[in-house]
């Protein structure tokens, strides 16, 4: 049962060959824009700061962390984290990037259901990212139905935090267009550069919500729930 199974592969399969694709776009987008300075001359940093001021969020500090794309904005601590290549450059991704993060800074400041629900649900989704796993495949070892089950609820639950990231992310990138356009942060063809790493970044998103739904479609088959065997 703990060996391998060549039928989650195959499971699996779309969403590992979308996601490969995904950080390829990603990587490829932010390199190729990350040579495109913006005409306003503002870092990633400095245009965080701009439209946090423009939507009169006073709240919310922008530190550099270290990491390559490492960026986010944590609500709990109201925290916008940039990365040294999005916080230092001045370049159409860089500023795209920490337009999308103070995307999020907005959202919560306007009470965005999605990403209140989703900031709700992240400490039972660490517990059941930890826990899925040896409750699922022992209950399976041993025949124990329940534990079985309530691993299988345990990863539903990160399947629902993957989902409910979707609209937080699409949500976050629309409102970064629309604000380095508003305030004219990115101007004339510098937006095009802007809108694609967004658009390759929502990619992964995409990715991680099918592989964790073809995930549970094993999971039921495993169990014998989709008419194969659970052994």
């Amino acid at each position: 049962m703990f060996g391998f199974d060549p039928l989650y592969f195959l499971f699996l399969s779309p969403a590992l060959v979308l996601m490969l694709w995904a950080q390829f776009r990603v990587k490829s987008a932010f390199n190729k824009y990350s040579r495109v300075r913006t005409s306003s001359g503002m870092s990633g940093a400095e245009a965080a700061r701009e439209i946090l001021r423009a939507n009169g969020i006073s709240d919310v500090r922008v530190e550099q962390v270290q990491g390559f794309l490492s960026d986010h904005y944590d609500p709990t601590k109201k925290v916008l984290r940039l990365s040294p290549d999005v916080y230092q450059s001045t370049s159409a991704a860089s500023v795209g990037i920490a337009a999308h993060e103070v995307g999020h800074a907005i959202q919560h400041a306007h009470g965005y259901g999605p990403l209140a629900l989703r900031t709700a649900i992240v400490p039972a989704v660490q517990i059941g990212s930890f826990l899925w796993a040896p409750l699922f495949f022992i209950g399976l070892f041993f025949s124990v139905f329940e534990l079985a089950m309530i691993g299988l609820i345990a990863f539903a639950g990160i399947a629902v935090f993957q989902l409910v990231t979707l609209p937080v992310e699409f949500d976050a990138s629309r409102r970064a267009i629309a604000e380095v356009g508003r305030l004219g942060i990115v101007r004339g063809d510098e937006i095009v550069g802007t809108r694609r790493v967004l658009n390759a970044a929502a990619l992964t998103y995409v990715a991680a919500a099918i592989q964790s739904l073809l995930t549970i479609l094993y999971l039921l088959m495993r169990m014998g729930l989709l008419g194969r065997r659970s052994d």
